[in-house]
């Protein structure tokens, strides 16, 4: 054992606090490392949510896309991954953050053409290839409307970063200016594509992905405060997590039938903040060691 004078210890302590902190910080991540994670829910196995759900998958006639965040991902409080477990027809794809200079081709399913968009480091959107800009094609009813009978979208930066096909039928849920209420829509909802991430990275996908402005938005006129409210910060009541978000809004485009399975995933939420909950409360009581 190293022995150290008052004048030593003085000088040392800065370095031993760091230390300290140090073997803390490495206990800590070795500890999680060996705890087993649930390949599913990506929780830890014993906090598995895949056993709560009250019914088997849900054979959702209205697909859901979900675009996720990238540091949402591993967020412990992250609710998409109820959708993926509780869903059947769900996918999830993950974007990147601030991405300037990214480019993007598009192309429609039903015509023999591409529009070919990047946006600049000066958040303009420009048409390197395309005739049309995108400003011009927002314009376009004509073209607008052969885009939302379905077309698939690339994105590159210095690599493929997602390519995918939006069917007919997509349509946004993000209160925009351009948004309706989806309780007063009168055309069939095939496809409900949903931003995943807190609000200011939601924001900062819609903007950095121009191509969402192609399909119609929807919003939900709902004054509920999220359940999220008791654990993570919500800027007020009506903002909602991914998961209620997709439950409300699918309930209200079509999924009426299998209300009591979606309502089953607003319980495992429900008590997955529970978790949380109860896990920080045992943090402020537990005494400092």
């Amino acid at each position: 054992m190293l022995c150290f004078s008052k004048l030593q210890r003085q000088f040392y302590s800065p370095f031993l606090n760091r230390f300290a902190l140090h073997n803390k910080f490495q206990s800590l991540m070795l500890t999680a490392k060996s705890r087993p994670i649930c390949p599913s829910c990506s929780k830890p196995a014993t906090i598995c949510l895949c056993n709560r759900l009250p019914t088997p998958l849900l054979n959702n006639s209205v697909s859901v896309t979900i675009f996720q965040h990238t540091l949402e991902k591993n967020h412990p409080l992250n609710s998409a991954r109820i959708a993926k477990i509780g869903l059947k027809n769900v996918g999830i794809v993950t974007v990147s953050d601030v991405n300037f200079d990214a480019h993007f081709f598009i192309r429609p399913l039903h015509q023999f053409c591409a529009f070919d968009f990047t946006i600049a480091k000066s958040g303009t959107i420009t048409s390197p290839v395309s005739n049309m800009s995108f400003d011009k094609l927002l314009a376009s009813g004509g073209a607008v409307d052969e885009i939302r009978k379905g077309f698939v979208v690339k994105k590159v930066k210095l690599c493929d970063e997602f390519e995918i096909t939006v069917p007919c039928g997509s349509v946004l849920l993000y209160p925009s200016e351009s948004s309706v209420d989806a309780e007063t829509i009168d055309w069939e909802v095939k496809n409900l594509i949903v931003l995943d991430g807190t609000w200011a990275k939601a924001k900062r996908m819609y903007k950095e992905n121009p191509w969402l402005r192609l399909l119609p938005h929807i919003r939900l006129d709902l004054d509920k405060v999220s359940l999220y409210n008791e654990v993570r910060t919500q800027p007020r009541a009506g903002y909602l997590s991914t998961i209620e978000s997709i439950v409300y809004a699918m309930k209200t485009v079509g999924e009426e039938e299998d209300a009591d399975g979606l309502d089953g995933l607003l319980a495992v939420f429900q008590s997955m903040v529970e978790d949380q909950r109860r896990c920080k409360d045992e943090r402020i009581s537990k005494p400092n060691s």
